[in-house]
């Protein structure tokens, strides 16, 4: 009886080699001199020699995917941005707290492994590294066959940022009074999409998804507008904090809208006022809302509804943090911290008119 082998099998060692080198010169771009070493090796090697002048260096970490937003990735043949989604979604989260990303891995599993591929996939990652400010020191690139279906994929990530304790953000800073400031989301970024596909585009052929106009008036396409890769936040938040803005905490609004993100940023006893009328709605979202029939409600709680980080600061900083934030995109005043009638309450996310 012929023997078989590991290529027979379904896993070709030899096409994972071709794709590491594949994706060797992506990944150098994001070293900085603190990355020891190269590719290669069984663990990513990192200096932690800044953070000697902390005086309470905290370790943040975040992990996450992009979730169904690949299916769409996958339907339209486009693979390039979903990695600055993946690490979008992770040092959005960790940045909150005040941290600075340091250092990401990611985790690519595939039904079947092609060099070409995998490149197109961690050049995004690598370019979220980049405008991220951390580097991509390692990760995984896992042939699933017999599990994964040949044109399957998917992904995750992990990040480690750090922050020194006293400058930490979060709601222990928060006060009465604190003004809310929303910036600009890109589009939907990577929350959704099982909505987005179940109600608008699984009726839709490959062609029609990249050929249909977003808007009746226009020149952009709804599947280039869906795959908008995640804004993100990282660098100008840390600028402004370098800067001296008085920014108290700030959150990430992901999954479950600002209705569940911007209370985490809140103490217990206070409570976020906003107005949904104070911003615009990006018209991928407007589309994904209409064709899911959702009311306000709903859709707020649902997508980040074109605000993609929520910043509380004092009311008197409100003219100088947007300005800051001006060159990254829109800026909107978008509510204000008010106390809640019990002072232990849990907080909440409160929406008024006008």
């Amino acid at each position: 009886m012929p023997g078989i082998t590991y290529k027979d099998a379904g896993v070709d060692t030899a096409e994972g080699a071709r794709a590491v080198d594949a994706i060797k010169a992506a990944v150098q771009t994001t070293y900085g001199p603190e990355v020891i070493g190269d590719l290669g090796g069984f663990g990513g090697l990192f200096s932690a020699a800044a953070l000697k002048g902390m005086d309470d260096p905290i370790l943040v970490s975040g992990t996450d995917g992009v979730g169904t937003k690949l299916e769409l990735a996958k339907r339209l043949g486009n693979h390039t941005t979903v990695g600055i989604d993946l690490v979008a979604m992770c040092v959005n989260d960790i940045v909150v707290s005040g941290a600075r990303p340091l250092f990401f891995l990611d985790y690519l599993a595939v039904g079947k492994l092609e060099a070409a591929f995998a490149a197109e996939v961690v050049g995004g990652i690598a370019e979220g590294c980049q405008q991220a400010g951390c580097a991509l020191i390692g990760g995984e690139m896992a042939e699933h066959p017999g599990t994964m279906r040949v044109e399957d994929y998917d992904l995750s990530g992990f990040c480690v940022g750090v922050v020194d304790r006293p400058q930490m953000l979060g709601p222990e800073r928060v006060r009465e009074g604190d003004a809310i400031i929303g910036l600009a989301s890109s589009g939907l970024h990577s929350n959704g999409f099982s909505l987005v596909r179940r109600t608008l585009t699984d009726a839709l052929s490959d062609e029609e998804l990249a050929t249909r106009p977003l808007a009746s008036s226009g020149d952009e396409r709804l599947g280039d507008a869906l795959l908008t890769p995640t804004r993100i936040y990282v660098k100008p938040l840390l600028e402004a904090l370098e800067a001296g803005l008085p920014i108290h905490a700030a959150a990430h609004i992901t999954g479950g809208g600002i209705t569940e993100n911007l209370n985490r940023a809140l103490p217990a006893g206070l409570n976020a006022c906003i107005a949904p009328a104070s911003w615009e709605v990006p018209a991928v979202i407007q589309t994904a809302v209409a064709a899911a029939g959702l009311d306000e409600w709903e859709a707020l709680k649902t997508f980040n509804m074109g605000i993609g980080m929520a910043l509380i600061c004092p009311s008197e900083a409100v003219a100088a943090v947007t300005e800051h934030f001006l060159p990254l995109g829109p800026v909107f005043p978008i509510g204000a911290v008010e106390a809640a009638s019990d002072p232990t309450a849990p907080s909440q996310v409160l929406y008024r008119a006008g």
